[in-house]
């Protein structure tokens, strides 16, 4: 493998992580984001599960693309994703059957998530698999880690807990204070994520 095709392979990945983020720079995936980052763990399953299904319909779009006709392209790439939505969802009933009933229908959902069509539209069927597969693997992290940031603040402020731990001590609450409840509804997750798109691009001079 020469040094530029590593290159390549590497900014495949690196970039939907932070400079090409699928949710602070292309404002996709929002809806979900809004609705299942009241709590840090929940964020980090549907992050994890997204990335599954983003990764593996990237790589068997990429696998099957010159045998896909082009009229009925995108009604295989749905049968594909739907597949592996389904089978992350089995996989988090069988072994994580709380926080499954806690994303209710926001796994089933992936499968009408623009950013793992578009993915598989703009970028799987043109490239090779290994390409394809960790485009997908970047932006499904880039948009767990988006998650993540907004569930961290949410859970924290909202009911001073991380993962379901007691963070802010008990005694704070003896000295007057409060959690802030409005972290806990959707608006608050979109403000976070307003303010981590104005930081990012500020931070890049756009």
């Amino acid at each position: 493998m020469s040094m530029d095709t590593k290159v390549h392979l590497t900014t495949t990945f690196s970039e939907p992580l932070l400079a090409n983020n699928p949710i602070s720079r292309q404002s996709l995936g929002i809806c979900s984001a809004l609705a299942v980052t009241v709590q840090l763990k929940t964020a980090l399953v549907m992050g994890l599960a997204l990335t599954f299904v983003l990764s593996f319909s990237n790589l068997t779009v990429s696998l099957l693309r010159h045998y896909i006709p082009r009229n009925i392209r995108m009604i295989v790439e749905l049968s594909i994703i739907a597949s592996l939505v389904i089978l992350a969802d089995e996989i988090l009933r069988a072994f994580m059957y709380d926080v499954s009933k806690q994303l209710s229908v926001f796994v089933g959902l992936i499968i009408t998530n623009c950013i793992v069509m578009g993915r598989a539209e703009t970028f799987a069927l043109g490239n090779a698999p290994l390409p394809a597969f960790l485009d997908g693997l970047g932006n499904g992290a880039g948009y767990g880690l988006v998650l993540a940031l907004v569930a961290l603040f949410r859970e924290l402020l909202g009911s001073g807990k991380l993962l379901g731990w007691q963070v802010v001590p008990q005694g704070f609450y003896a000295l007057g204070y409060e959690n802030n409840g409005f972290m806990l509804l959707a608006p608050a997750a979109f403000i976070i994520i307003g303010l981590l798109v104005w930081l990012q691009n500020t931070i890049a001079g756009d």
